[in-house]
């Protein structure tokens, strides 16, 4: 994910042992995301095909507040993470035609970069190259809305580091795939964005899947948003960051023909299909598995500036869902729950949107950095009119809501904040770990 708060430590994580039916309810479905709308609580739309065919969609909110233009099913999002799927097949392609090798090093590109003698192409997919994650700097929100050249990214890259050996294990990195980009279009001569029509948008007839530039609302696509009292637009990173990391704009529509054609075989081999979601240490190449109850999903995530994406296929049932954000202020693994609960033919788990009211006497308590001996995150809370805001080390401010007295909540990864002003104390819950804070 692009601009990737460190609170978000799961991607789609369900489980249980039991067992249900077939028959889908996609009335409670409506009723759910008419309660979210009406609630301030997300802007997007939702997608769910069957063998190809859609089952379900559903707009709501906005893809231009300001003018009061309406998402509908075909508005094209910015989709973060999704965008390494496509360059994984990318990869992949080249790799079948010869023109490259997993094994490959990549000192053959870029020998500035450390380690870089000792890091290989598939490393680099399986983000197992050490390679610090650019994104994670604080020098990086005072940039990503600026473009930058190949030679100023490699820089950025180089500059950051190493934080592991190579191989030694996984970590998510942006980095990875940003260098992916650079080496496919210097092996072919060709930009992404070119690479990317010639080789995938335009075999499938993907009409509305590109390399994302200055939003264009009358275009249908669509601005994002925090929400923050109320809808707060967001500042747009400019695609040259990002790139094959998060750079590409699309529909729910196109995402799902996408998967749909990777899985049956029409962009890559199945060798090669088998190698990119052959998982070690929890990470495919390019691809993520997202667990629901005993079934499992294939697919990527993504997060970039107020957008957030989904998009999981389940080979077996041959199922897809596409989830496209522009403004979230929910917990979208709840979301994601509900429609396939609603597939599945279980009964959805309506949230209640209760809010707590809080004194500007209560909040100034709240405020100032906060550290703990279990975890090297630190917090620090300020306020933005009402609002509590808080701040991870070297990260952006998230806004949080008051759920009961002395308790704020990040529902959008399940964060909940206790404290205690008598003493300085914080509990901090999340994933169902507990970590207890400190006030400095």
């Amino acid at each position: 994910m692009l601009r990737k708060f460190t609170l978000y430590l799961s991607l789609f994580w369900l489980s249980s042992t039991s067992l249900f039916g077939q028959k889908s309810n996609f009335e409670q479905t409506d009723r759910f995301f008419d309660s979210l709308d009406f609630y301030d609580k997300y802007m997007g739309t939702v997608f769910i095909t069957k063998n190809g065919e859609p089952v379900y969609q559903k707009a709501i909110g906005y893809a231009d507040l300001e003018k009061q233009q309406k998402l509908t099913p075909s508005t094209k999002f910015n989709i973060g993470s999704i965008s390494k799927m496509f360059t994984s097949v990318l990869i992949f392609q080249a790799v079948e035609e010869g023109n490259l090798t997993l094994d490959q090093k990549l000192a053959d590109f870029y020998p500035s970069v450390p380690n870089a003698d000792a890091i290989t192409i598939d490393q680099l997919l399986r983000h197992r190259s050490g390679i610090a994650n650019f994104t994670n700097s604080p020098l990086y929100l005072t940039y990503y809305t600026k473009p930058k050249t190949e030679d100023e990214m490699v820089k950025i890259i180089s500059e950051g580091g190493s934080i592991f050996t190579p191989d030694s294990k996984a970590e998510y990195s942006n980095s990875n795939y940003v260098l992916l980009t650079f080496i496919l279009e210097e092996t072919y001569g060709k930009s992404f964005q070119e690479l990317l029509e010639e080789r995938i948008t335009g075999p499938l007839k993907l009409e509305h899947t590109q390399i994302f530039d200055e939003i264009k609302p009358e275009e249908n696509e669509a601005r994002s948003y925090s929400f923050k009292d109320n809808w707060t637009l967001e500042a747009e990173t400019d695609p040259s960051i990002p790139l094959g990391a998060g750079a590409i704009q699309s529909t729910v529509a196109d995402l799902a023909a996408f998967i749909e054609k990777l899985f049956a075989g029409e962009l890559i081999s199945k060798e090669s299909l088998d190698k990119m979601t052959e998982r070690q240490d929890g990470f495919g190449r390019g691809i993520f598995s997202f667990p629901y109850y005993e079934r499992k999903a294939l697919g990527h995530n993504g997060g970039i500036d107020g957008f957030q994406s989904l998009l999981a296929h389940f080979p077996e049932e041959k199922l897809t869902l596409v989830t496209l954000s522009n403004g979230v202020n929910f917990n979208t693994n709840d979301i994601t729950l509900a429609l396939l609960d609603s597939y599945f033919g279980k009964e959805i788990k309506f949230p209640s949107f209760q809010s707590y009211a809080v004194s500007p006497e209560q909040l100034e308590s709240y405020l100032g950095e906060y550290t703990s001996e279990q975890l090297p995150l630190k917090f620090n809370f300020t306020k933005e009119g009402k609002t509590l805001i808080v701040q991870a080390t070297g990260q952006p401010t998230i806004p949080l809501e008051p759920t009961a007295e002395h308790t704020f909540e990040f529902r959008q990864v399940g964060a909940i904040f206790i404290f205690d002003p008598n003493t300085g104390a914080l509990t901090f819950k999340q994933g169902g770990g507990t970590f207890a804070y400190q006030k400095q």
